[in-house]
C-alpha cells in the first residue's frame, strides 16, 4: 500500500503540518526527506530500514559517503539528508550569531552540542568571544580520529589573537558517546587556561559532546 492510500492523518507531511514536526517519529522525520520508497516499499519503510541498519538518527546522519552504496540509500538520499543535517548546523549558527550575550553555560552547550554531536571523529573547536562575551565566530582546530585529536596550545591561542577575541569557549566531542572528562580532557584544560591568560584573554568553559546531554567544565566546577 502506498503511503497515498493511507488515512490523511497517518501521513508523515500531512500530519507535520496539521501537529508540528515535533509530533512525528524519527522514521517520519526522515520519510519526509527522502520522499519516495522503492519497489514493494514505501518511504517509511525504507526510513525504518534505514535507522535500524544505521543505529539511529546519529548514526544515519554521520554514515560514510561510502553508505551511499547500500541498498535502499543512494547518492541523492545520503545528500539530502547530508544537507538536512548541514542546514540545521548553519540554523543554530545563526541563531547564536543573533544574541547580544552568552549569558549562562546552557546557551553555549546547546550550540555547540549540535555542532559536534554527530561527528563519527574527534574535533576541537573554539567559540571566540568580544569583550562582552558576544559570539565572534566558531572554528574547527583540530580533528582527529576515533581515539583522539592532537591539540597544541600555542594554534590555540594563534587563532585566538587572529580574531581578537576577549574570550574562548572550548569544545571536543567523544565520538564513543560518553562525555565524562578525562584526566587527559582535564590537564590539556588547565595548560590551555594557563596559556590564554599569558595573553589575557579568559576561559569561559570547556564543553564536551556525547551522545546525551553536554557536559561544561565551567558547571562542573573544573575550571
Amino acid at each position: 500500500m502506498s503511503i497515498l492510500d493511507w488515512p490523511v492523518g497517518e501521513r508523515p507531511r500531512e500530519k507535520l503540518l496539521a501537529r508540528g514536526a515535533g509530533a512525528l517519529s524519527d522514521a517520519e522525520l526522515v520519510a519526509i526527506l527522502i520522499r519516495c520508497g522503492t519497489k514493494g516499499k514505501t518511504a517509511l519503510d525504507v526510513s525504518r530500514q534505514l535507522l535500524e541498519t544505521y543505529g539511529g538518527v546519529r548514526g544515519l546522519l554521520s554514515a560514510a559517503p561510502a553508505a551511499r552504496r547500500q541498498a535502499g540509500f543512494g547518492g541523492t538520499r545520503y545528500a539530502t539528508l547530508q544537507a538536512a543535517l548541514e542546514l540545521s548546523r548553519r540554523y543554530l549558527a545563526e541563531r547564536m550569531h543573533n544574541v547580544d550575550a552568552l549569558t549562562s553555560p546552557h546557551a553555549a552547550r546547546a550550540y555547540l552540542n549540535a555542532r559536534l554531536k554527530n561527528r563519527p571523529y574527534e574535533v576541537f573547536g573554539c567559540l571566540y568571544l568580544d569583550t562582552k562575551h558576544r559570539p565572534i565566530r566558531f572554528e574547527e582546530l583540530f580533528r582527529g580520529t576515533i581515539d583522539g585529536a592532537s591539540v597544541y596550545p600555542r594554534e590555540v591561542v594563534r587563532t585566538v589573537l587572529a580574531n581578537n577575541a576577549a574570550a574562548v569557549i572550548l569544545v571536543h566531542n567523544h565520538p564513543s558517546g560518553v562525555a565524562e572528562p578525562s584526566s587527559a580532557d582535564q590537564s590539556l584544560t588547565r595548560r590551555l587556561k594557563a596559556a590564554l591568560a599569558l595573553v589575557d584573554v579568559r576561559l569561559i568553559d570547556h564543553i564536551i559532546v556525547g551522545d546525551g546531554a553536554a557536559v561544561s567544565f565551567s558547571e562542573r566546577g573544573l575550571l
